[in-house]
């Protein structure tokens, strides 16, 4: 895999070793107070994403979609979101659903088994996670045309205007759905950032065989622009995702963001990735870490210490255990409440094999 080098046509504003570095397009306005409170969010959807991973494991929960390594891509662009935006997110945007002010122990409820989408904490401007690979890029076209219709782009205040923010990783890049999206998008100028978290792997497949060219050079063909910028710098993140969304916000229409990051874990819990990567490969990424590039920087400026990150540590142990107490005292999933999630009117012919099933369960009572 061949690395992009900082430059024009790759965004980075802070090195692997906690250096600011310059960009002749981009910059940041921010204090080191914000990127501290940056620092505190992405370790806190670290610590989320470690006690649901252990959770799945020790069996509450079914599955889990790990965002390990990505931490600076989703925290960066979701503090470059604001009212009246909208967000559409996949199934992985734990940090961003983090900085929407959602429970997290609401998220757990989808991947026990006890709920759908229908967390209580869920604000309105934050759309149902999307577990179909692809079509949340359709629907977030749809929203971004839709508030061109309510008159909420392109006016004089601009602090009225709004646009939409999609998630998808570069795998979705080769299903129809993202390509139809990017057609409608630029067709009616869409208020739309597309925000690709180029993890180098959809599931098994690496980037090199998904695509012959950077995706961000796709928008191109599609007649919008796109950018790429570092994935594991936070602060190059919310400078290009403040920036593509203010120009949407304007009515200039869609950007495409390739965010090259790195999945660090697996794709989810039910995955192996030392089935299809090395260790040497992952031993080069976790040089880049997000939180330690970020945390470096801090501490050499002075915006942060050693108190500061042992507070930050007691915070962290605590809402990890609220996570683990909040999981357990989610009801226990059960065969038939299955059935009850799918379909309004659930067809006879599955509700007799339901029927079938715990029939052929109960048998087994008084076995002993």
């Amino acid at each position: 895999m061949t690395e992009p080098m900082p430059g024009p046509d790759f965004v980075q504003l802070l090195d692997p070793q906690g250096n600011r570095v310059e960009h002749p397009d981009f910059s940041y306005s921010g204090t080191d107070a914000d990127l501290a409170a940056d620092l505190r969010d992405m370790i806190l959807a670290r610590r989320i994403d470690t006690e649901a991973t252990a959770l799945q494991r020790k069996g509450e929960l079914g599955l889990w979609a790990p965002l390990l390594g990505q931490e600076a891509s989703q925290i960066g662009s979701a503090r470059a979101v604001r009212d009246p935006d909208l967000i559409v997110p996949s199934y992985r945007e734990h940090g961003v659903a983090w900085c929407a002010g959602i429970d997290p122990v609401d998220l757990l409820t989808t991947f026990r088994g006890t709920g759908m989408t229908d967390w209580p904490s869920r604000p309105e401007n934050f759309h149902f996670y999307s577990f179909v690979i692809g079509t949340q890029t359709l629907h977030a076209v749809g929203m971004a045309m839709a508030q061109q219709r309510d008159g909420v782009v392109g006016n004089s205040e601009p602090e009225a205007n709004g646009a939409t923010i999609v998630y998808f990783g570069d795998g979705a890049t080769s299903q129809g759905d993202v390509n139809e999206a990017f057609i409608f998008a630029a067709s009616f100028a869409a208020p739309v950032v597309f925000f690709c978290q180029n993890n180098q792997y959809a599931i098994s497949e690496p980037m090199v065989l998904q695509s012959k060219i950077p995706l961000y050079r796709r928008a191109a063909g599609f007649g919008f622009p796109g950018i790429r910028v570092d994935g594991n710098d936070v602060i190059a993140v919310r400078a290009v995702t403040q920036w593509a969304m203010e120009r949407a916000r304007r009515g200039e229409g869609p950007v495409l963001i390739e965010a090259y990051t790195y999945r660090m874990g697996a794709h989810t819990t039910s995955d192996d990735p030392t089935k299809y990567r090395a260790s040497t490969e992952e031993d080069s990424w976790r040089a880049k870490d997000p939180i330690e590039r970020l945390k470096s920087y801090l501490l050499r400026v002075g915006a942060i210490d050693t108190a500061w990150l042992d507070a930050l540590a007691s915070e962290s142990d605590a809402l990890a255990e609220r996570l683990r107490a909040g999981c357990l005292a989610l009801p226990v999933p059960t065969f038939e409440s299955f059935f009850g999630q799918v379909y309004v009117d659930t067809p006879e012919l599955l509700l007799r094999q339901r029927d079938e099933q715990l029939a052929y369960e109960a048998s087994f009572e008084g076995a002993r």
